[in-house]
């Protein structure tokens, strides 16, 4: 029954009740109506960002990781989706790993360190 009332509705819909829960703060309960959303509509960027995001505010960081490198195998120059992976993986503890996303992510933003 818990189940049905994430996937309740339109994708409409429930892009909008994520984003109720997003900015509520609900993360969790964001990230759970996002995850079958990006299930039928895999090529929509925002709806897989918003859910990375949701799963990097509920501390499901390998979660956060597996749809940020999606994001970023289909598309390399989406910089908050390379920000939010490199962020992602220093809060595992893998800054040698997060180094090269943080720096691609900051010359796609244009944010180059003054000579």
């Amino acid at each position: 029954m818990e189940q049905e009332y994430y996937s309740q509705g339109t994708a409409a819909e429930r892009w909008e009740r994520a984003r109720m829960f997003f900015d509520a703060k609900e993360y969790t309960t964001a990230a759970r109506i996002l995850d079958g959303l990006v299930a039928e509509v895999q090529e929509q960027v925002g709806l897989r960002l918003l859910l990375a995001r949701s799963y990097y505010h509920s501390a499901q960081l390998r979660r956060a990781e597996t749809e940020l490198r999606t994001i970023v195998e289909r598309d390399p120059v989406e910089h908050y989706a390379r920000l939010m992976l490199g962020r992602t993986l220093e809060r595992q503890g893998r800054a040698d790993e997060a180094a090269p996303h943080l720096r691609m992510a900051a010359a796609l933003a244009g944010d180059f360190p003054e000579a």
